[in-house]
């Protein structure tokens, strides 16, 4: 069984940076996808970004429009763990962001994804 446990949110001004990390324990997740989402009050979990070793030796990873060229995605497979660096945080930022893993393609389906950490606030003020 997978776990995964999100930290490194909380409150900073709009304009502000906050780096997410996400720590898997259970099995190694060399070869799986990491994704982060994002799920705001009274909406629904949407993708942020995701990444995977590529089988040419390097990492693939994909954003949505939305955060593209503010977020950066990156793990450490020594550590087993996943970061989201987000820079240039504005107010539409504000959610709950969520950590998901699985043996799948780089997908921003969250369907696909069999194991989720419990979530981590992100709040950023105007």
């Amino acid at each position: 069984q997978v776990q995964l446990l999100e930290s490194g949110g909380g409150l900073v001004q709009a304009g502000g940076s906050l780096r997410l990390s996400c720590a898997a324990s259970g099995r190694t997740l060399r070869s799986w996808t990491m994704a982060w989402f994002r799920q705001a009050t009274g909406k629904e979990r949407e993708f942020v970004s995701a990444i995977r070793w590529s089988a040419s030796s390097s990492y693939y990873s994909y954003y949505a429009d939305s955060v593209k060229g503010r977020f950066t995605i990156s793990r450490d497979n020594a550590k087993n763990t996943a970061y989201l660096q987000m820079n240039s945080l504005k107010p539409e930022d504000t959610a709950v962001y969520y950590c998901a893993s699985g043996d799948v393609r780089v997908t921003s389906n969250l369907r696909e994804y069999d194991y989720w950490g419990q979530g981590t606030q992100v709040t950023v003020s105007s």
